[in-house]
C-alpha cells in the first residue's frame, strides 16, 4: 500500500473504542473518518469530541463502506466474529478486541472470511506493550532466567459489576477467561515463545450468586507448554483489592514477581538476593498497537500481535472453557 494514501479508519462501539478514535487521529496518514454505536448520546458525544462526521448505528455501514481500509470492533463481545466476517468480506483489514468470537464455530468463520481476503488481522493483547514485560520478554531471550519451568498469570480486576448489572451479564454466554484472563494467557505465550498444549480448568459463582449473570465468575486453569513448562491462569472480578496482571516467573537462575509499583527479582532464597524491578508497569494506553498496525499495513508485513497469534490464544481459551464444562483436562486444537 502506498505510503502516500491516506488510510481510512471506522470504529465500531464507542466505550474503549474512543481511545481507537483519538489513537488513529494521532498517527500521520490515518483519518477516522466514521464511527459507530448503538446509543445516539455515546455516538454523537465521541464524534462531536473527535471531529467525525460519520456516524451510523448499523455496523454495516461501516464495515461494507468501500472508501474504508480498517475497521477497529470494539463492540459488545457477541457482535464482534459477525462484524469482523463483514469486515474482511469488504476487504477491510481488521483490530478487534479481544475476545474475537465466543465460539468455536465462530472463530473457524473468521479465519476462513480473514484468510480468504487477504487482509490483516490484530487483537488489543496489550500487555505485550508493557515497557515492563518486554524487559522481562528481553531478559528471557538473553538467557538470564535459565529455562523456566513454572508461571503464574493472573487477572485481578474488582470489576464484577460488569457482569452482575452490566451488558456482560445479560448476553447468552460469557467467559470471564476470555475476556479477561486472556491477557495473561497470552503475555505467557509471547514470553515463553511456545505453544500450550493442553489445559485443566474449574471455576465457581460464588461472587455473583443470585445476579443475572449465570457463569462462572472465577476460574482457574492450569496449562502445560509444549517444553514441558506448567503455568496457572486465575481470572477473578471480585477481587478486594487493586487491579494487577500478577506475574510470577520461576527459572533456573532468577525468578519474578510483578508488584506495585516495582517488581521484584530474585536470584536466591536470602534477603540480600532480592532487587527491584524499577521499569514501569502498566505504561500501557489502548490505542499503544495501533501504530504498529498501520505499519504493518502499509509494509505489507504481519502486525506485532499477528492472526496467528490472535487464533492460537482464542484456541486456548475455547479449550479451557471446554475443560471447566467437561471437568476433565483437554488438549489444545489450533487452527492454524
Amino acid at each position: 500500500m502506498s505510503e502516500a494514501k491516506t488510510l481510512k479508519i471506522g470504529v465500531i462501539g464507542l466505550g474503549v473504542g474512543e481511545q481507537h478514535v483519538m489513537g488513529y487521529n494521532a498517527i500521520e496518514g490515518c483519518e477516522v473518518v466514521a464511527v459507530c454505536d448503538i446509543d445516539p448520546e455515546k455516538l454523537n458525544a465521541v464524534a462531536d469530541r473527535n471531529d467525525v462526521d460519520g456516524r451510523h448505528s448499523d455496523h454495516s455501514r461501516i464495515t461494507e463502506d468501500p472508501d474504508i481500509d480498517i475497521v477497529s470492533i470494539c463492540s459488545y463481545d457477541n457482535t464482534h466474529a459477525e462484524q469482523a466476517i463483514s469486515a474482511f468480506r469488504h476487504g477491510k483489514h481488521v483490530m478487534i478486541e479481544k475476545p474475537m468470537a465466543l465460539h468455536r464455530k465462530e472463530s473457524e468463520a473468521v479465519l476462513k472470511a480473514q484468510q480468504e481476503s487477504g487482509r490483516l488481522l490484530t487483537s488489543n493483547l496489550i500487555l505485550r506493550h508493557s515497557p515492563r514485560f518486554r524487559e522481562l520478554h528481553r531478559m528471557i531471550r538473553a538467557g538470564e532466567f535459565g529455562d523456566i519451568y513454572y508461571l503464574e498469570g493472573d487477572y485481578i480486576h474488582q470489576i464484577l459489576w460488569k457482569l452482575t448489572e452490566g451488558w456482560r451479564g445479560a448476553m447468552d454466554f460469557y467467559c470471564v477467561t476470555y475476556g479477561g484472563g486472556i491477557h495473561l494467557i497470552d503475555l505467557m505465550r509471547w514470553l515463553m515463545d511456545e505453544e500450550i498444549t493442553e489445559v485443566c480448568g474449574m471455576g465457581n459463582q460464588l461472587l455473583s450468586a443470585g445476579s443475572q449473570y449465570c457463569y462462572p465468575d472465577t476460574i482457574v486453569t492450569l496449562l502445560r507448554f509444549e517444553g514441558g513448562a506448567l503455568a496457572k491462569n486465575l481470572t477473578t472480578l471480585g477481587p478486594q483489592r487493586t487491579q494487577l496482571h500478577a506475574l510470577e516467573l520461576y527459572g533456573t537462575k532468577l525468578t519474578f514477581v510483578n508488584d506495585m509499583p516495582h517488581g521484584k527479582l530474585f536470584h536466591g532464597d536470602q534477603p540480600e538476593d532480592e532487587k527491584e524491578m524499577t521499569v514501569p508497569y502498566p505504561a500501557i494506553e489502548k490505542s499503544d498497537l495501533l501504530p504498529d498496525f498501520v505499519s504493518a499495513i502499509r509494509e505489507g508485513r504481519e502486525p506485532n500481535v499477528s492472526a496467528r497469534d490472535v487464533f492460537r490464544v482464542m484456541d486456548v481459551c475455547l479449550a479451557a472453557w471446554d475443560s471447566v464444562e467437561q471437568g476433565r483436562t483437554v488438549p489444545v486444537s489450533y487452527l492454524i
